[in-house]
């Protein structure tokens, strides 16, 4: 996408996309350019009427009937089944349930067990230093709890630290700092030759980019709802297990909803058949119901070309404004830490500042009614913005206005007065 594309070249892309109709799909608020949906997703325009109706109808009028004429109990497997649709996996195989950190508990305390059962004594859990840091905590509670060793290493050592003493390499499938997308397929099989387990986490990549957990081979994954899968705020999490393992183990957070009978109300516990046995305790019907409406979402994609062509514009959206941040920026400082290759880089772009603090830049944005995020540097990585792009609902017009008004307040300075202003609030 060249640089030079004016405003008007980006309006006539948004009249001739085949997906702009989507975008209706979503209740958007007027004059707000939102690139954060790799944070939160916007607000699905039927999500208010369904969860209106769960909470007046089936909750307020059929009460506990609902269970059954409603199809509550059966919601988690139902919207799961949905979303395999989007990562690659088959039906029954995966459920709605729980949060991301939860469900990580759960696939790995899986993966740990099967590492014991094999007799090998491998007990290192592999994975990268900048993964999101609550995959690491919960890695390191269980490393802990089991006798394992959680090792960290860059993204770049991660192929050759890949040998027979791990027992589960643990990875983000997109990078939450840079945006870099791991190759699922290419590292699982490495970890197999090894004799070792993959459990992938898709938070950033579930209905971002194309996801084959099947044709990858990997053992496990789990995966938020509240971003690109725009269930809302706090939306159940999902959690997947290749058939091959699925009834292998108890899953260690064995609530009723898990038995393989739970109205039966046994004091002894029985494992469900499948993934069903990943369920815990009593299912949030309204956070289900608002969750669906969000995959929904992307299922419409499906008759124009699914995940195929959302990623494609997703490229094409994330490539025209690295180009119109190079062209309106030069100078200013600003330069991307996401890789130059499309192929490689997840729908995200993330920026470091040498001449504003990435905090203050981002407010000053914000001000502006451009919605990104920021991200704190850690291990002396740099302080990044970060910008999200949704392709069910991110326009090429709103890149090209994002790259325009950054050149703005770096040029004239806006992001000093939002810096102090943070400080003030601080204080």
């Amino acid at each position: 996408m060249a640089e030079s594309l004016s405003r008007a070249d980006c309006v006539a892309l948004d009249a001739a996309d085949p997906l702009a109709p989507l975008r209706e799909q979503f209740t958007l608020p007027e004059g707000v350019n939102y690139l954060d949906g790799n944070s939160l997703g916007v607000l699905p325009a039927a999500t208010p009427a369904r969860v209106a109706e769960v909470v007046q109808r089936e909750w307020g009028e059929g009460l506990i009937r609902s269970w059954n004429t409603a199809g509550w109990i059966t919601l988690s497997q139902r919207v799961g089944d949905k979303i395999a649709r989007l990562v690659g996996a088959g039906g029954g195989e995966l459920v709605a349930a729980d949060s991301t950190s939860v469900n990580l508990f759960k696939a790995l305390s899986a993966a740990i067990g099967i590492a014991k059962e094999d007799g090998a004594g491998r007990k290192l859990i592999l994975s990268e230093r900048s993964n999101f840091p609550t995959d690491l905590y919960i890695a390191q509670s269980l490393a802990r709890q089991h006798g394992f060793e959680l090792e960290l290493v860059a993204s770049d050592e991660i192929a050759a630290r890949l040998d027979e003493r791990v027992a589960v390499l643990m990875l983000t499938q997109v990078n939450y700092r840079t945006g870099a997308i791991h190759d699922m397929a290419a590292l699982t099989a490495q970890a197999h030759r090894v004799g070792a387990l993959a459990l992938w986490d898709l938070c950033h990549s579930a209905g971002a980019i194309p996801v084959d957990l099947k044709g990858a081979d990997a053992d496990f994954a789990v995966g938020c709802g509240y971003k690109y899968l725009n269930g809302g705020p706090g939306s159940p999490a999902f959690v997947w297990a290749h058939p091959r393992h699925v009834d292998r183990f108890w899953q260690p957070l064995s609530g009723w909803m898990g038995h393989a009978s739970p109205f039966t109300f046994d004091t002894a516990y029985r494992p469900a058949e499948g993934v069903s046995r990943y369920l815990c305790g009593t299912p949030p019907i309204i956070g289900l119901a608002a969750l669906e409406c969000g995959v929904d979402t992307l299922l419409a994609a499906e008759p124009l070309g699914g995940m195929a062509a959302l990623r494609a514009k997703s490229v094409a959206l994330s490539e025209l404004f690295l180009a119109q941040v190079a062209a309106r920026c030069d100078g200013l400082g600003l330069a991307s830490v996401s890789p130059a290759d499309p192929a490689r880089r997840g729908s995200q772009v993330s920026l470091s500042s040498a001449q504003a603090p990435g905090y203050a830049a981002m407010q000053a944005l914000i001000e502006r009614s451009v919605i990104g995020d920021f991200r704190a540097g850690a291990h002396g990585e740099p302080d990044l913005l970060r910008f999200g792009f949704t392709p069910l609902y991110t326009r090429y017009v709103d890149v090209h206005d994002a790259a325009t008004a950054l050149a703005e307040i770096l040029t004239t300075g806006q992001w000093r007065e939002a810096r102090f202003n943070q400080k003030a609030a601080v204080t």
